[in-house]
């Protein structure tokens, strides 16, 4: 009657979460998220990941949210960041067809609108600076791009000291038109097919983040990536091509969980727990 853990898979923002979150929490139930901004919510929803945390110290039980970011944008990022001598910039994008996704998320970013559409609609906030930009992040007027909470991990885990960080929403376009079966419509030829978000973090240990997700309807021959570049001594790149992002999703979700449920109560960010392992064994033989 009592489950070691729930996983929750349903929207991607902490105010649609709160409350699946806080029935966990009221009734001591590790609870563990795929919602792109529960991997680290506190440079964006800081007062609902506060009232959680706390809920879930009083009650006894550990919430988080995992999933692709949580290794393929950071855990791994982190790690051959400690192969470097020296590092200025780091550099990160990752690709997807908003065709796979459903026809809210291509909506949500721009497919379909024309450039003065894209730049009156989405782009409207991209000339604010730090503050105005957190404030209006904060106060759920603006929703954050999966990588400002993504640069928000990695600071954390690298130690890292954030100073600024600024988030501009880009159209992306194609010289052909392009078919979309998902808007049931043909995006003409240099109209917007979708969009990168591009997060840029200063820190003041002189070390720049620049990341983006680019998320759009992909012309014949474009594929999912994940690419990283670190610059400074020596400078590296990795790239994944075609990862199978929903499956990859799934098993690192499920592979936190004995971290999940051996950490001490409250709202545990993934950074904060050991590195992903294999688990040879069953489960229940890691949790202590």
């Amino acid at each position: 009657m009592k489950p070691d853990v729930c996983v929750i898979a349903t929207r991607s923002t902490m105010i649609d979460l709160k409350d699946a979150f806080s029935v966990c929490a009221k009734n001591g139930v590790n609870a563990i998220s795929t919602c792109e901004e529960s991997l680290y919510p506190w440079n964006s929803s800081p007062a609902i990941t506060k009232e959680l945390d706390e809920l879930a110290k009083k009650n006894g039980c550990t919430l988080a949210g995992s999933g692709y970011p949580d290794m393929y944008w950071g855990v791994l990022i982190d790690t051959l960041a400690g192969s470097m001598h020296k590092i200025t910039k780091i550099e990160g994008s990752s690709s997807y067809n908003v065709e796979d996704y459903g026809i809210a998320l291509a909506e949500g970013h721009g497919a379909g609108l024309t450039i003065q559409q894209f730049n009156e609609n989405i782009g409207k906030y991209n000339d604010l600076g730090y503050e105005e930009i957190k404030a209006k992040i904060e106060a759920g007027e603006i929703e954050p791009s999966y990588m400002w909470n993504q640069n928000g991990w990695l600071c954390s885990r690298l130690g890292l000291t954030v100073v600024s960080q600024t988030q501009k929403c880009i159209p992306m376009t194609h010289t052909e038109d392009l078919q979309s079966s998902t808007l049931g419509m043909t995006i003409k030829a240099g109209d917007a097919t979708g969009m990168s978000a591009v997060v840029t973090t200063e820190t003041a240990e002189d070390i720049t983040l620049v990341t983006q997700c680019i998320g759009k309807v992909y012309a014949p021959g474009e594929f999912d990536k994940n690419e990283w570049t670190f610059y400074g001594e020596p400078d590296t790149t990795v790239i994944v091509n075609r990862p199978a992002t929903v499956e990859l999703t799934c098993a690192t979700l499920v592979n936190r969980i004995p971290a999940l449920i051996n950490s001490e109560p409250g709202y545990i960010t993934t950074e904060k727990l050991p590195d992903n392992v294999y688990l040879v064994k069953p489960l229940h033989e890691y949790i202590k």
